[in-house]
Order: structure tokens, then C-alpha cells, then sequence
């Protein structure tokens, strides 16, 4: 009982659950609502044949990359623009969304290049089916135009998000998604009088909807020129030595972390592919499933990291550092009790792809494993980026994300595929192991508080 009594007044504290609500709420919203469309886009392609879910799950590859590069940029920028909001320091604010676009904008030119050039070259990293690397490649010369329009959205998101403007981004989120699907739906199929394109008719749809949604968010942002986000031209152009270097220092590993770690996750899907076609069919309808189930962890975390951050700005260390204990058992629990609702509830689903039998069990014996273990996926993402990261901790995060699933996850998995010759769902398993070390690493570190530092005082 003394136990149970120390839990609940661990967690009897107003102000944390008003503002993780007040912050998590509006970003797990954005990300239900675009893993729900994006559901429904391979939903959609599902209804094509495994060929063209393959292909289009595959093209969606080099955009997993973009997008974690990008991540890594703004999730760097954002431990500052956090803490810099805590101290109300709105002009370093501005120059740290100068320097993120430069470098968004400069990382996502390299995928622009590598989609619109080489697209086949891209995609023969993971399969080995011409006509799957065929048709990704005609995918990704059209939606390969979108990285620069997204690279730019996601900068402001994350300036907006760490200066507690969650519901802007929010906002054009859904109504960019919303529009993604409408035209989908029309140009895949030939519904509203739009021409009836099959996968390319995707790719279209997908570049409209990233044009208007980088549109929007610039709108929103420079209609307040008040807004912490509306950075000059000045401020997005200017480049000073030693600011970038002070500020790239602890933003480096991040970037670092998360290209190793997104290189090991598209790994992971070369070698299910390399399995089969059905077998990456099998993991793209239950990575489907896992972005939905995953929606709230998102949240929580994001609303951590800016808490924590905040706190640390502040000079609250010790509240910070119960503000990451919450937010770390609410994950756990949380993680335990929607594995347990995918589980029961998930199975319905598969009735709505038009695969074979094979590609269903497959995705169900997958599924079954997700579910099992995203209690500890949650644990891992809230305390290496909403925890670790909020306190600038980048170094221990880059040793603990972004070498582990090299040394422990890709080897285990690839002797699974390729010398155990075992079926996909048990090389699933193997790259599960990377996820049992990292969370041994990162209890301890989060204990030993030696990842709270105040990255603000060195640019203030």
C-alpha cells in the first residue's frame, strides 16, 4: 500500500497533467489524424496488388529518411528554441530557425537529388523485384519535388511546437492530409472527373498537398509578425562562425542520430524485403496499424521534451527532472495497455487489403509481436527525445540510438533473414533486441541525471 501511495503522490500534481494535456493533446491529434490518412492512402494502393503496395511502401522509404533527417535538425534546434523560451530570448530563437532551415532545406536537396536522378539506383538498395523498382521509381520522380516544400514546414513546426504553439501545425497538418487524401483518392481511381493513375496518381496528389501545406504554415506564421517563429530574412540568411558552432555542438550527434538510425531502419525494410515481396507487404500493412497505435507516445513525448526544455531554461532542474519521471510512467503504462487494444482489435483490419492469405498471417504473426512490445518503443522514444534531448544530452543519445541498432539490431536480423533463413515474422523478433538494450542503457542515464544541461546560458 505505501507503495501505491507513493505512486499517486508522485503523479498528484495539477500543473503537469494541464500542460502535458495542454501540449500533448494537439500533437497526438496531428499524428492521429495523418497515421489515420495515411491508412487509408494504403488502403488505398492496397486495393492495386502487392506490386504497387510494395512499390509505393518501398519510394516511401527515401521519404522516412528525409523526414528523420529532418526531425534530427529540428528536434536539435528545438532543445534551444525550449529552453531559449524559457528564458524568453525571442531573437536567438529566430537565429536558431535561420540556421535549421538552411541545413533542412540543404539535406533535403540531397534526397531531392538522389528521387528525381537516380530513383532506381535508390530503390535496388531494397528489393531485388524490377517491376517493384520500376514502379517506386516512377512514384518517386513526381513526389521526390516535395522534400524542399516539407523541409521548410517542418522547421516552423518545430519553433512553433517548442514556443508552445501546438495548434498551428496541428491545423495544417489535417487540412494538407485531408487534401493528400481527397486527391488520392480521385486521381488513383478516377473519381471526381480527375484521370484515373494508379501509384502515380498518389505521387501527385502527395506534392499538391505538400506545396499547400508549406504555403499555409508561412501564412500563419508572418500573418503575426509578433510570432516567436517569424523569423527576418535577415535572420533565416545570416550566418555567424561562432553562433553555428556553439549551437551545432549538441545539435551534431542529434542529426548524426537520427541519419544512423533512420539508415537502420530502412535497412531493416531491405532485408524484409529481400525476404520477399509478401513479407514487406506484410510489414507496410502492420507499420500502418504501428503509426496509429503509436500516435499518443508521440504526443506525450513531444509535450515532454518542450516541458522539460522549459524547465531547464527556467533553472527548475529538479522539477524538470520529476516532470521526465511522470511523463516516463505514464509511457510505460500507456504502451502496456494499447498493445493490449491492438492486440484484440487490430485482426479486423486485415479483411480490408486485397492481399493473399500468405501476406495476412505474415502480418499477424508481425502484429502480434508489435503489439507485445510497444511498451517499450514508448519508453525508449520519451526518454531519449523528450528526456535526454529536452537536457541536451546528445552525445549518450547518439551512442545509445544511433549505434546500437548497428551493433545489436541490423546484424541480428540480417542472420536471421539470410542465414537462419527464418520467415520474417522471426526476423522482426531480431530487430526487436536493439530495443531491449537501448532501454537497459537509458533507465540508468535518466537516473544518474547527468543528461541536465542548460544549452540556453551558452547562447544567451
Amino acid at each position: 500500500m505505501s507503495f501505491v501511495k507513493s505512486v499517486l503522490d508522485f503523479y498528484r500534481d495539477r500543473d503537469y497533467f494541464v500542460n502535458v494535456v495542454r501540449i500533448a493533446l494537439p500533437i497526438a491529434t496531428q499524428n492521429l489524424v495523418m497515421s489515420s490518412l495515411n491508412m487509408v492512402s494504403v488502403l488505398m494502393i492496397g486495393q492495386l496488388g502487392e506490386t504497387e503496395l510494395a512499390a509505393v511502401g518501398l519510394a516511401g522509404q527515401i521519404f522516412f529518411l528525409v523526414n528523420l533527417v529532418l526531425f534530427g535538425i529540428g528536434s536539435g534546434a528545438a532543445m534551444f528554441t525550449a529552453q531559449l523560451w524559457g528564458k524568453g530570448d525571442v531573437p536567438n530563437i529566430r537565429r536558431v530557425l535561420g540556421l535549421s532551415l538552411k541545413l533542412g532545406v540543404a539535406g533535403a536537396a540531397i534526397f531531392w537529388t538522389l528521387a528525381i536522378f537516380a530513383p532506381q539506383a535508390a530503390l535496388s538498395f531494397y528489393t531485388e523485384d524490377p517491376a517493384v523498382a520500376a514502379l517506386g521509381a516512377d512514384y518517386l520522380r513526381i513526389f521526390g519535388w516535395t522534400y524542399p516544400f516539407f523541409a521548410v514546414t517542418f522547421a516552423y513546426a518545430f519553433v512553433l511546437r517548442s514556443t508552445g504553439n501546438v495548434r498551428a501545425p496541428m491545423f495544417v497538418t489535417i487540412l494538407a492530409l485531408t487534401l493528400n487524401i481527397f486527391l488520392a483518392y480521385g486521381l488513383i481511381f478516377g473519381n471526381f472527373g480527375l484521370p484515373k493513375l494508379g501509384v502515380i496518381g498518389a505521387a501527385w496528389a502527395g506534392l499538391a498537398a505538400r506545396v499547400f501545406e508549406c504555403a499555409l504554415m508561412l501564412v500563419i506564421v508572418y500573418r503575426r509578425p509578433e510570432n516567436p517563429a517569424a523569423a527576418s530574412l535577415t535572420d533565416i540568411l545570416a550566418f555567424d562562425w561562432g553562433f553555428t558552432v556553439t549551437v551545432m555542438k549538441p545539435v551534431l550527434p542529434v542529426i548524426a542520430n537520427e541519419i544512423l538510425w533512420s539508415l537502420g531502419i530502412t535497412t531493416y525494410n531491405a532485408i524484409y524485403a529481400r525476404v520477399g515481396t509478401d513479407a514487406i507487404a506484410a510489414i507496410n500493412i502492420v507499420g500502418s496499424i504501428d503509426q496509429l497505435a503509436f500516435v499518443a507516445f508521440i504526443g506525450l513525448g513531444n509535450a515532454t521534451a518542450i516541458l522539460v526544455g522549459n524547465l531547464i531554461g527556467k533553472g527548475e532542474k529538479e522539477l524538470a527532472f520529476k516532470y521526465a519521471g511522470r511523463s516516463l510512467g505514464l509511457q510505460i503504462t500507456a504502451g502496456a495497455l494499447i498493445g493490449l487494444l491492438v492486440f484484440l482489435f487490430a485482426d479486423g483490419i486485415f479483411s480490408l487489403y486485397k492481399v493473399s492469405a500468405e501476406v495476412i498471417e505474415s502480418a499477424r504473426s508481425i502484429l502480434t509481436l508489435m503489439a507485445a512490445a510497444i511498451w517499450l518503443r514508448a519508453a525508449n522514444m520519451v526518454m531519449i527525445v523528450g528526456i535526454l534531448r529536452a537536457g541536451g544530452d546528445t552525445r549518450f543519445s547518439l551512442a545509445l540510438d544511433g549505434l546500437v541498432i548497428w551493433i545489436v539490431g541490423v546484424p541480428l536480423a540480417a542472420v536471421a533473414a539470410f542465414v537462419m533463413n527464418w520467415p520474417v515474422e522471426f526476423v522482426y523478433l531480431m530487430a526487436l533486441t536493439e530495443e531491449v538494450t537501448k532501454f537497459v542503457f537509458c533507465i540508468w542515464r535518466f537516473f544518474s541525471r547527468k543528461w541536465i544541461n542548460d544549452l540556453a546560458q551558452t547562447i544567451s
